[in-house]
């Protein structure tokens, strides 16, 4: 635990660590007893130097929360977006340090006081300002950061083909592995001419029990240097309508074949002392989902087996990151017997999960499907089961309801 916070903590200055510490305070600490513990009568908020009382004072404390909040997120994640407006807000703080004593207090000693207080914020605040570089460094291709060879499986479409052309304009030669060998051609042929990088098709079937086994052996003369588990199989209806040998196949495909591919890739990757894995999981993995039982349990075995190994691999070099999109734009809902419903593009998926990898276990796509995800944890399973069996009813075709 010591070892990954200095990793978090060597992220940004020190003077940075600082803030982003008083934004923890702020969040947890002070706002949470200023909006609930605090009598109205003593409510209290400065805006611009300018003091608001009682029910104004109150009504505001959220927005300074919020702030406080997307501060200490910014922080954390060192977000791009957090150059200009963390310089922005700390200038209106340092104004309204310097106009409040001057206000309130008058006379030579306001403005001593005024003046006392404005510095240091005004050193924060061109600290900010110059830090730009800081909150948008380029990251080194995947390609530098990795090695040459990526698998992609499920590379047919959908996301799987995204994270190809994402790892090939990279730099990265990609395995591309699905059943349909004439798709996977057409994306080998165009990753060659666009982006002038090797690839490699193998057909394989990852239902099959055989089949990890058989993609690894097509592959044995490779460095593998970053593993992309996307190939995934859903199934909607009511359990007992199902098919089993088609429940069979989902379990293969979401957990049996990524721990075999898994257990026969990483070894390797860590004598080498560097690599990657992305495991494309679900937000359907963070609550039970009735009408698509087996598929949301698999997703949960996948979440949990990688951020389980994300742990273990601290320190190796290797990366692993499970991606948690909501709905995407892919086939996927049409292959799993489902009805169709507009998605997030593939593309901005891949996105987050390269900026995500190497900075946290698991990441989900979409402050929706993120609220959506957590707020379940707040309820018993049963009411989530309940509530999530009507919103996937009127996604299953009726045969299968």
């Amino acid at each position: 635990m010591a070892s990954w916070w200095r990793e978090q903590l060597a992220r940004r200055p020190w003077w940075m660590n600082g803030l982003m510490f008083f934004c923890i305070y702020m969040t947890v600490v002070f706002m949470p007893w200023d909006v609930f513990g605090k009598p109205l009568a003593r409510a209290e908020e400065a805006w611009f130097g300018i003091v608001l009382h009682g029910w104004l004072a109150r009504l505001t404390e959220p927005i300074h929360w919020a702030i406080y909040a997307a501060g200490l997120y910014g922080f954390w994640r060192m977000r791009p977006w957090m150059w200009p407006w963390a310089a922005v807000y700390a200038a209106t703080v340092a104004f309204g340090m310097w106009l409040w004593p001057i206000l309130h207090i008058g006379g030579l000693r306001g403005w001593m006081t005024g003046f006392a207080a404005f510095v240091p914020l005004a050193l924060i605040t061109r600290a900010l300002w110059n830090a730009e570089e800081v909150f948008g460094q380029k990251r080194p291709s995947m390609r530098q950061r990795y090695g040459e060879w990526a698998l992609v499986t499920g590379a047919s479409a959908g996301i799987g083909a995204e994270f190809a052309r994402a790892l090939a304009r990279d730099g990265m030669s990609c395995v591309l592995t699905a059943r349909r060998e004439d798709r996977l051609r057409l994306l080998a042929d165009e990753l060659e001419q666009q982006y002038r990088v090797a690839t490699r098709v193998v057909v394989a079937d990852l239902a099959d029990p055989h089949g990890p086994d058989q993609l690894i052996e097509a592959i044995k003369d490779l460095k593998v240097d970053v593993f992309i588990n996307n190939a995934g199989l859903g199934y909607a209806g009511r359990f007992d309508k199902q098919d089993t040998e088609r429940l069979r196949a989902v379990v293969h495909v979401n957990c049996v074949a990524p721990v075999v591919l898994a257990s026969r890739l990483l070894p390797a990757m860590r004598e080498r002392g560097r690599g990657a894995m992305i495991i494309s999981g679900s937000i359907a993995g963070r609550q039970p989902l009735p009408r698509h039982a087996i598929y949301s349990a698999s997703k949960a075995f996948d979440l949990l087996f990688g951020e389980a190994v994300w742990a273990e691999m601290r320190g190796s070099g290797i990366d692993v990151l499970v991606l948690e999109p909501g709905p995407t734009e892919s086939e996927f809902r049409e292959v799993a017997g489902e009805l169709r419903e507009v998605g997030e593009p593939a593309a901005n998926v891949v996105a987050l999960a390269f900026e995500a990898l190497g900075r946290q276990p698991s990441v989900i796509s979409g402050w929706f499907n993120w609220l959506r995800a957590n707020t379940t944890r707040l309820a018993p399973r049963s009411i989530t089961a309940l509530a999530a069996e009507r919103v996937i009813m009127e996604q299953t075709p009726t045969a299968l309801r």
